[in-house]
């Protein structure tokens, strides 16, 4: 009889995306199923009370227990080097999950002002109105980080590289500085994934994704995950138990097909980014380029130490002008989407400070470097020539 292990721990990353947490049912299939159900049957009165006690541990109800999201939610876990992940319905659901879990009134968090627009918000918009207090600090800045832990500070939260100008914190000093003061650091590894960069094994507690972005990886699906270990994650599955902004099967099995996948598309997604940095950083038209693969950003040798797979396939770039020049580039290019969503297999433009980062007010924005000629780019798997065509169509536009 073969030995039919969920993963090896010797296996590499490639074949960890492959092949982790998938064990055949009866039916001795090669490629995951989609278990497309609502609820379960239990075999007894008496194992419905365990299965609901939590004693027996099988499946009770899809809200948060699936076989499909299960094994995409052990394959991720391989991924990260994570002890455990909870999937969730989105990025945003993960962020929230993670807060309602681990945060209480009275509690204090330390956020980088250079997060997603929305995250943002989360903080500002409804976790303070529930009594929780949130600092906004310089990402780059570990004077900023210090000064500002209090005595009921129990999460620092951040994402690096950030949204949109790639610049890069230093997890382990950050991770370090957080334990002292005796919280948790959660990074949000959206623009990377597992394949770039393991915040967990430079000394983060917590990684949150937006699977919708790299994992999936072709713009099909909205998704989630936070990883980590058991004793802070146990606390998040509750919260989806109670609540439900679970991941659905399908979408599980469509991210499991993007997992399978990672590896290669993000290496191609970085040496394609890098081109189109290296190439737009000479142009005329462009006032500043923000990419850490680049020797001239701030934080390339950090970049490189801690993100060995790749320096990421996103980047932003400031047009020389205002506004309305950030768009005449914008609309004069015909082929990359004009959507806000990245990570995908094509290349997607957006004006962030009208879209993505558009909830925030002016002087937000402003503290964030987010200027109304800024501009970002998400490199697909297109030709570069291809895509270099297109950015010229915008540099002549201007």
């Amino acid at each position: 009889m073969r030995d039919k292990n969920k993963h090896s721990d010797d296996w590499s990353f490639e074949t960890l995306g492959v092949r982790a947490g998938f064990e055949a049912t009866a039916f001795g299939e090669h490629s995951e199923p989609l278990f497309l159900t609502s609820s379960y049957v239990f075999d007894s009165a008496e194992q419905a009370a365990a299965r609901f006690a939590g004693t027996d541990h099988g499946n009770v109800y899809s809200r948060y227990t699936n076989p499909t999201v299960a094994v995409f939610e052990q394959r991720l876990a391989a991924l990260e080097g994570g002890e455990m992940a909870v999937a969730t319905a989105s990025g945003m659901a993960a962020i929230l999950a993670t807060c309602m879990a681990l945060l209480k009134s009275g509690d204090h968090v330390v956020c980088s002002r250079s997060v997603f627009g929305t995250t943002t918000a989360l903080f500002t918009r409804y976790l303070q109105k529930f009594g929780v207090e949130v600092s906004f600090v310089t990402l780059v800045d570990m004077a900023s980080w210090q000064q500002n832990i209090k005595k009921n500070t129990k999460l620092f939260f951040l994402e690096t590289p950030s949204n949109p100008l790639n610049e890069i914190a230093d997890v382990a000093a950050i991770a370090d500085l957080a334990h002292k003061a005796g919280a948790l650091l959660v990074v949000d590894n959206c623009f990377c994934s597992p394949a770039l960069q393991q915040p967990l094994k430079l000394g983060a507690d917590i990684v949150v994704h937006s699977a919708t972005k790299y994992i999936d990886g072709q713009g099909r699906c909205l998704g989630g995950a936070v990883v980590g270990a058991k004793k802070y994650l146990d606390d998040v599955m509750v919260f989806l138990r109670t609540t439900g902004p679970t991941l659905s099967a399908f979408n599980a099995w469509v991210m499991l097909k993007g997992l399978e996948t990672l590896a290669l598309r993000m290496r191609e997604h970085c040496r394609n980014a890098l081109a189109v940095a290296q190439w737009l950083e000479k142009q005329d038209g462009i006032e500043s380029v923000h990419y850490c693969g680049l020797s001239s950003h701030p934080q390339h040798a950090l970049a490189k130490q801690q993100q060995p797979g790749g320096f990421g396939g996103v980047l932003s770039f400031a047009v020389k002008g205002d506004k309305a020049a950030a768009w005449r580039f914008i609309n004069a290019t015909n082929m990359v989407s004009l959507t806000a969503n990245l990570g995908d297999a094509k290349t997607t433009i957006v004006h962030p400070a009208t879209t993505t980062h558009g909830r925030l007010t002016p002087e937000e924005r402003a503290q964030a470097g987010i200027g109304d000629n800024l501009i970002r780019l998400s490199v697909g798997l297109e030709s570069l020539v291809d895509i270099q065509a297109d950015m010229q169509r915008g540099l002549s536009a201007l």
